[in-house]
């Protein structure tokens, strides 16, 4: 089974200036569950001042845990807004640890050195609480602000986040640089020192290579891969870092491929309708939505 986890309502709505109404966050959510979606990013624990999108990420986590079998997770941008995604009930948290240090301070303004010891404060309030606790790796695979990122630099800031307390990695392509040689690369570097901690890849489609790099993950081993409905998000501390990758499209891919996901391709394309009518003018992406599936589409899907 592969875990497609939609990070729309965060990673999508934080890079768009207009704010979606509570309503239709939750008919988004609650939509896309009753597709099979069995993980959602509903938010992220940051400042409102900063980000206005995510001010009622509370209230999101609070629904979102009404709805049976849905992992309700969020983002969290250090221990303070860990202690708040604690308190209002999330099953669990991740934290952003940009692998560019340049974007670290302008994303967090933490050093690398103040970024492991957030984790290990965040990784502490997880414990104590009994929730899980993922580490992304972002511009694992590059920087627009410095460009490339060395290997060795993310494994060994990897093994400084496991040694601080992260129960789960992601390698994240934040700014859309990686390859599909690279993905590999990379997934065999950081799975050598962390071993199966390292689960999920994050990826943008800025390049085109969105779904060429999620294949060559799954060929690695990788089993939960991160996509936004519409192909919504963006990271605003990230100059150039459009479009995450598809849901649609990634659900596509892997159902047509034999795959297990467990996601209703026809209910997932019927929910762009919900963002459509709640962000009028906002572009949504994808070729399946347009295409639809292919006339042999249902005999291809797992038995």
């Amino acid at each position: 089974m592969i875990l497609v986890s939609e990070v729309g309502p965060r990673d999508g709505l934080q890079s768009i200036s207009r704010v979606m109404p509570l309503a239709a966050k939750k008919a988004w959510i609650a939509a896309e569950a009753a597709a099979g979606v069995r993980e959602i990013e509903v938010g992220s624990f940051v400042p409102p001042s900063l980000l206005p999108q995510m001010a009622d990420t509370a209230e999101l986590v609070a629904f979102a845990r009404t709805l049976p079998g849905l992992n309700v997770v969020a983002l969290v941008p250090n221990a303070k807004g860990a202690a708040r995604a604690v308190a209002a009930g999330v099953h669990g948290m991740s934290i952003p640890f940009s692998m560019s240090e340049t974007h670290s301070l302008k994303n967090v303004r933490k050093s690398h050195a103040e970024m492991i010891a957030e984790i290990g404060a965040v990784a502490a309030i997880a414990r104590d609480a009994g929730v899980h606790f993922a580490v992304g790796l972002s511009t694992a695979f590059g920087c627009t602000m410095e460009g490339a990122v060395p290997q060795d630099r993310v494994v060994r800031l990897a093994v400084a986040a496991a040694e601080a307390g992260a129960a789960e990695f992601s390698l994240s392509d934040t700014t859309g640089y990686a390859d599909p040689a690279q993905v590999k690369r990379l997934v065999r570097a950081v799975r050598a020192e962390v071993g199966e901690r390292l689960t999920t890849l994050h990826l943008h489609n800025t390049r085109g290579l969105g779904l060429a790099n999620a294949l060559a993950g799954l060929e690695e081993g990788i089993t939960t891969l991160d996509a936004s409905l519409g192909g919504l998000g963006g990271c605003p501390f990230a100059p150039g870092a459009s479009g995450n990758l598809v849901t649609e499209d990634l659900v596509l891919m892997l159902n047509s491929m034999g795959l297990e996901t467990g996601i209703d391709l026809e209910k997932l394309i019927a929910v762009r309708a919900i963002l459509a009518e709640a962000l009028p003018g906002e572009p949504l992406y994808g070729f399946t939505p347009d295409a639809g599936p292919m006339l042999d589409y249902h005999e291809r899907l797992a038995k």
